[in-house]
């Protein structure tokens, strides 16, 4: 990011062009960074290949955009936290990246599902997983949404305010069953991350303040109701998060408030959420923990802070999702245009439009997010040039990768391979210029298959009704303007 602002965007700003400090001139511009791609990604000959099918190939074959997702990566990291989190319940963050074939893949691999909305609760469902492994979020849950819900017999609902503990406490009254839930709170932590994705803070939507007493008072509430059953506190201080000292902090204030619960109400509740947030290596200047040092790390803290408090150990769990989904999946694109722009001094950026952008990535433009990339179709012997990946829509601000050197010669019909797209790309894309949105390709031990296939014109209009009223109107002269022709 830029330290200087402008008017027209940060593309713009006084120092854009020397790029990050943190970006170095890469000493063979063919080779890759292991750190970011999944973990059977490589080069061979120049080409980019992962579980085993070369890029160029599914490139021909399916044609770009495309999401490339490496099944043996995603289902590993996925099992790693499991495994590293032994006796916590793991629960997958759906909203990261979620089709039925993920959804099975973690009934199958022994995950809980946090799920947010209907339509990912419908996945989770459709795709065999257990409705009691099933957590709820959201903070503005309608009542059709929570009768769904609480009839599909999900395992815990996470409640966010406190209209939402009698709205569901009369939801589960009339249809007769008494629902596990867990009460959200704020801990007033400010994670270092982008402002709209820390959500512990106390200036936001998510969860009851722990500082003004609202979670406590929705802890009364929810204890009051019959229909409910208060199975614990759950607390998650944001995204894309490397320093555990952020955990430590939320972890004493919300098992202090865990301690009043039961000083005050007289009930030790039996589990505690962590949420998740957990970051992955986007670029050189990410350095992520491993689930092994994540889970020594939170163990440590929620000891230490149990054993202060005089308490027993609660039930524990966590919710990763990007750092599962994200390092998995590359998006590839067909370069069309290169474009050198000369600036200030005669400086020179180069251009490198691709077939894609905001609609299957706007993590760049929401976020300000840094990605890598590569050539992923040959080897190239020209020197490295820092060019700028932007999309094909019409706007500025499309930009797929800020940074980045690429070999000199990078041409149009070339592939480019954006690393570490696993996380919200998919769930983030978008029809923005009627935009076709890409699918995701599957790979493994040399095979590929689709799971989520490319939207077709025909979806585009599928929900568009105005066809038949304007060929009427066409057929009886009116013009679109509503004139007579």
């Amino acid at each position: 990011m830029s330290s200087t602002t402008h008017e027209a965007g940060w593309a713009h700003a006084s120092g854009a062009l020397r790029g990050p400090s943190w970006l170095r001139t890469p000493g063979e511009v063919n080779e890759l960074v292991p750190a970011l791609w999944s973990s059977t990604a490589r080069k061979v000959d120049g080409e980019l290949e992962v579980g085993g099918v070369r890029v160029a190939d599914l490139a021909a074959e399916h044609m770009t955009p495309a999401y490339v997702l490496d099944e043996a990566d995603f289902r590993g990291r996925a099992r790693a936290f499991r495994d590293a989190f032994a006796g916590w319940d793991v629960y997958y963050a759906a909203k990261a990246f979620w089709c039925t074939e993920v959804a099975s893949w973690m009934a199958e691999d022994g995950l809980h599902v946090d799920c947010c909305s209907p339509g990912e609760l419908l996945v989770a469902l459709r795709g065999g997983v257990d409705p009691a492994r099933i957590e709820y979020h959201g903070n503005n849950k309608t009542v059709p949404e929570l009768r769904r819900v609480v009839d599909a017999g999900v395992g815990r609902v996470v409640i966010d305010s406190l209209t939402e503990v009698d709205r569901l406490a009369a939801v589960a009254r009339d249809l007769g069953v008494v629902q596990p839930v867990m009460v959200r709170v704020t801990a007033g932590v400010e994670a270092h991350t982008h402002e709209y994705i820390a959500t512990a803070h106390e200036d936001q939507k998510f969860g009851l303040s722990i500082t003004t007493g609202d979670a406590l008072e929705a802890v009364g509430r929810v204890l009051a109701a019959e229909s409910l059953d208060l199975r614990g506190l759950h607390s998650h201080i944001g995204s894309q998060i490397f320093d555990a000292s952020g955990f430590e902090v939320a972890a004493r204030r919300v098992l202090a408030l865990h301690a009043r619960i039961a000083t005050e109400l007289g009930v030790e509740l039996p589990e505690l959420d962590l949420g998740g947030g957990f970051g992955i290596a986007y670029t050189t200047q990410d350095d992520p923990a491993t689930p092994e040092r994540l889970a020594e790390d939170l163990d440590r803290i929620v000891t230490h802070e149990l054993r202060a408090l005089g308490l027993a150990r609660p039930h524990l769990s966590i919710e990763p999702g990007r750092a599962i989904a994200g390092p998995s999946t590359c998006t590839v694109y067909t370069v069309g245009t290169v474009k050198p722009v000369t600036l200030d001094a005669g400086a020179v950026r180069t251009y490198v439009s691709v077939d894609g952008g905001m609609s299957d990535n706007i993590r760049t433009a929401l976020y300000d997010a840094d990605y890598s990339c590569t050539v992923a179709n040959r080897a190239s012997d020209a020197p490295p040039v820092l060019a700028r990946v932007v999309g094909k829509h019409c706007e500025a601000g499309d930009v797929v990768v800020r940074d980045e050197f690429l070999p000199a010669d990078v041409a149009p019909g070339d592939l480019i391979a954006v690393p570490a797209t696993g996380a919200y790309c998919f769930s983030l894309a978008n029809n923005y210029n009627h935009a076709l949105r890409p699918p995701v390709v599957a790979v493994r031990d040399g095979f590929a298959r689709v799971v989520v296939r490319r939207e077709t014109e025909d979806d585009l209009l599928a929900t568009d009704v105005g066809g038949p009223v304007a060929a009427a109107r066409g057929a009886a002269g009116v013009t679109s303007e509503g004139r007579a022709g």
